[in-house]
């Protein structure tokens, strides 16, 4: 492990909010995911399930119903919403995307933080629906997280999230060069799709951070730049990005209460420093995640055998503070 890489978990350490008996259900950590429909399920339910065996108290997923009761089947430790519809299912409404959005919308003040794409769809009345939820959650300064088909749909509205420095973008490198042309930026404008690269999206899309998913992780918001460089395993299944999602949503939720000061926290960190450190720490949890699945799977590796690394990684490359064991 390199000297910049142990720096960097130091100062994630900061972040993460020791267990005290004062504290209440749901003040380490209240993150939703908002995906899942009729053909994917499994995708909103990693994310989620990392989210809360992160250390989230409380573990929300706003999905269509007949995804909620396929996922609730996998857990009953997940907070299950079918408030979202396809575009058959649609409510008689004028405006069906703003009035299914309500629900959602009306729990944003009680997050830290909302993923949003595992499991979405194309379908135009999800898209839609998550684009009201976006819109409202910049209005409330609630971060995001977006992957998947939620990239998908900044692929048509970059200026969703344009300027909003609490969003995080978590493409891979086909998602990341859709990205860059949605931006006007071309193979020309494009260095690579690392470092510079990354950079260079960032800056197009004012500041966002973007999460350049890889054989390493280049993590930056236009100004500073970091790279996510654990080994990780060499199976590439689907499923293993919604484990990082989960993972940056509880890492976000913690930033949330460590500038809310509700323990004595040290470093004095910036919130534009904390963002990045739970960017880079969601990415670090997820490799060190693949790593562990792949030593014990090998080539039948799947995305559930993360989902039962998750504590194992956060002891090791974290580790419980003193004042959090019995």
């Amino acid at each position: 492990m390199s000297p910049g890489t142990k720096e960097l978990l130091k100062k994630v350490r900061m972040i993460v909010p020791p267990m005290l008996e004062k504290f209440h259900k749901g003040e380490l950590g209240r993150v939703a995911v908002i995906g899942g429909s009729e053909n994917y399920t499994g995708a909103p339910y990693f994310s989620a399930m990392a989210s809360a065996r992160l250390g989230a108290d409380l573990s929300h997923v706003f999905c269509t119903p007949p995804a909620a009761n396929v996922i609730k089947s996998y857990s009953p430790n997940l907070m299950v919403h079918p408030i979202m519809r396809e575009i058959h299912d649609a409510p008689a409404s004028e405006e069906p995307a703003v009035l299914l959005a309500s629900p959602i919308i009306n729990m944003l003040s009680n997050l830290h933080a909302v993923v949003i794409g595992p499991g979405l769809g194309r379908d135009k009345l999800m898209q839609a629906t998550v684009a009201e939820v976006i819109k409202a959650a910049k209005e409330k300064n609630v971060p995001l997280v977006l992957d998947a088909d939620a990239l998908w749909l900044l692929q048509e509205r970059p200026g969703l999230v344009k300027g909003y420095k609490e969003c995080i973008l978590t493409p891979n490198v086909i998602e990341f060069g859709r990205l860059a042309k949605s931006v006007g930026l071309g193979e020309d404008d494009l260095p690579d799709t690392g470092e510079a690269g990354c950079k260079k999206l960032a800056q197009a899309f004012g500041g966002v951070m973007i999460v350049r998913k890889g054989a390493v992780d280049w993590i930056s918001d236009g100004e500073n730049t970091i790279v996510g460089d654990l080994e990780g395993g060499r199976k590439r299944s689907g499923g293993q990005g919604d484990t990082l999602t989960g993972s940056i949503g509880t890492m976000l939720a913690w930033r949330s209460v460590y500038h809310e000061g509700i323990w004595e926290t040290e470093g004095n960190l910036d919130r534009k420093e904390t963002l990045m450190l739970a960017a880079w720490g969601g990415s670090a949890i997820t490799r060190e995640c693949s790593r562990l699945a792949f030593k014990k799977r090998g080539r039948s590796l799947q995305a559930s055998d993360l989902t039962e690394e998750v504590p194992v990684s956060f002891e090791t490359l974290i580790g419980e503070k003193e004042e959090s064991k019995l």
